[in-house]
């Protein structure tokens, strides 16, 4: 029975919306245009997809994976059932993560085949920007979806955007007028370290490794584990946050 509710709620994510599948197949269209066009070097090329499918494609698939439940009532429906409530968000995020994982696989093998063809050896370097990218996936797809709790309809995913875009603007700002001061040092690991690792992750996925990172980056363990375990840990509390909040939200059968 178990396995049965958790086949039928990541099945959910892939189905939920007829949207989803052509979102897939146009981020796909995108990448080959992309290539297509430009010819771009192996980093050029993961920069774009870490940015496409790593950080867009999870606001985009994860609108209102909560938000449209609990304003059609669904929710409240969901809540009566014998089941714990953090069940539907695990599997959830799940359905989320295997998507991004299925995507990314594919948008690997799109690369691969047109590089093979046109421009070898050019994306010699993309399988660290693909590992890259799907850290990032499921750590905005679990900030998404522990947004969609608390933003009614779709619009958590225009939350989290505007929220990164301006948390980055600020970076840039304190960087340039206030880099001494000890407030702008406070903003600015806060919005590193409690943010969606963007900046960490393409460090990594270019070779640097990055020097922020959460816990093990002073222990022997190379840079890279630690830039994964600080994701994961992101990811985790994350995941934490909104499950805190949806068992313990009341939920209306009104439609709204």
């Amino acid at each position: 029975m178990q396995s049965i509710r958790a086949y039928e709620l990541i099945k959910e994510t892939f189905l939920r919306k007829t949207y989803i599948w052509v979102v897939h197949l146009s981020w796909l269209g995108i990448y080959g245009l992309f290539w297509l066009l430009f010819l771009p070097t192996g980093e050029e090329v993961g920069l774009f997809v870490f940015i496409w499918g790593g950080f867009l494609l999870p606001l985009i698939l994860s609108a209102g994976i909560f938000g449209d439940d609990m304003a059609s009532g669904r929710m409240c429906v969901l809540a009566t059932r014998p089941v714990w409530l953090g069940e539907f968000y695990l599997y959830r995020l799940l359905g989320l993560s295997l998507q991004g994982a299925v995507h990314l696989l594919l948008a690997g093998g799109l690369i691969f085949t047109l590089d093979a063809l046109l421009q070898p050896g050019s994306s010699s370097s993309l399988g660290l920007w693909l590992f890259s990218s799907w850290l990032l996936f499921s750590a905005c797809a679990a900030l998404s979806m522990s947004l969609s709790v608390v933003v009614r309809g779709m619009y958590n995913s225009l939350v989290l955007l505007l929220a990164v875009v301006a948390g980055y603007l600020l970076l840039d700002v304190l960087a340039g007028y206030w880099l001494e001061d000890a407030a702008a040092e406070a903003t600015r690991a806060v919005v590193r370290y409690a943010g969606p690792p963007i900046a960490l992750l393409s460090r990594l996925a270019k070779g640097e490794y990055g020097k922020y990172s959460l816990g093990v980056g002073k222990c022997d363990l190379t840079k890279s584990i630690a830039c994964t375990v600080h994701c994961l840990i992101l990811t985790t509390a994350y995941c934490v946050v909104g499950i805190l909040i949806l068992t313990r939200r009341q939920f209306s059968a009104q439609r709204e």
